[in-house]
């Protein structure tokens, strides 16, 4: 998937021009990278378009997963995009979506399964067969 592609998908998903979805999804990889492993990170990145990799480049600051719930995650991104915790939330479901499709191998579903039980209800409907976008 090419980068305009991603942020179409999540545009459409947030319902948000593109570029408050390029700031959500800025947002929530930026989050991700400091909830995962260096390795973890490396391994998703190495499968986006370049844009989307130079946000997820690990740092020797985040080589280590900071393990925060998901409520600190939603937190974490409403801060960065400067929205409210409700659309934060929303936000991390679409760029999760699409995230899921734009990786191959299952790659998002190895790492999502990783993530503690209360990340539930923000990777269910990435994880739900027939999560793709359909298209009107």
């Amino acid at each position: 998937m090419n980068y305009d592609t991603f942020v179409d998908q999540v545009s459409q998903r947030t319902r948000t021009p593109s570029e408050q979805a390029v700031e959500l999804t800025r947002a929530v990889l930026e989050t991700f990278a400091e909830r995962l492993t260096g390795g973890e990170v490396l391994d998703l990145a190495a499968q986006l378009p370049q844009p989307l990799q130079l946000v997820l480049k690990p740092s020797p600051s985040t080589e280590q997963a900071d393990r925060f719930g998901a409520a600190e995650f939603v937190a974490r991104v409403a801060l960065r995009a400067r929205v409210q915790e409700p659309a934060a939330r929303d936000a991390v479901r679409a760029v999760f979506t699409t995230l899921r499709e734009a990786i191959t191998g299952g790659e998002f579903d190895d790492v999502a399964t990783q993530l503690p039980r209360d990340y539930r209800g923000l990777v269910e409907q990435a994880m739900a067969p027939g999560a793709t976008l359909r298209r009107t």
